[in-house]
């Protein structure tokens, strides 16, 4: 009878471990998608506003080395 105790007593705190370690991937996922949604929409303002910028420059960028070389 003892054994059968501590194997349940081992099952239970090894099911707390468990949930405990499974409560904790949730958040951490929860925080990842959000912070992926928040880059998701920077990139695509980053995006936006290069795509303005290339409309403005009428000419390409010569590709010249500085006046220091």
């Amino acid at each position: 009878m003892a054994d059968t105790n501590n194997t349940i007593m081992k099952l239970e705190e090894t099911m707390a471990h468990m949930t405990m370690a499974n409560e904790e991937l949730s958040a951490e996922l929860i925080h990842t998608k959000s912070r992926i949604e928040s880059l998701e929409r920077k990139v695509v303002m980053l995006e936006s506003r290069f795509a303005m910028l290339e409309d403005t420059v009428d000419a390409p960028v010569p590709n010249e080395k500085p006046p220091h070389w």
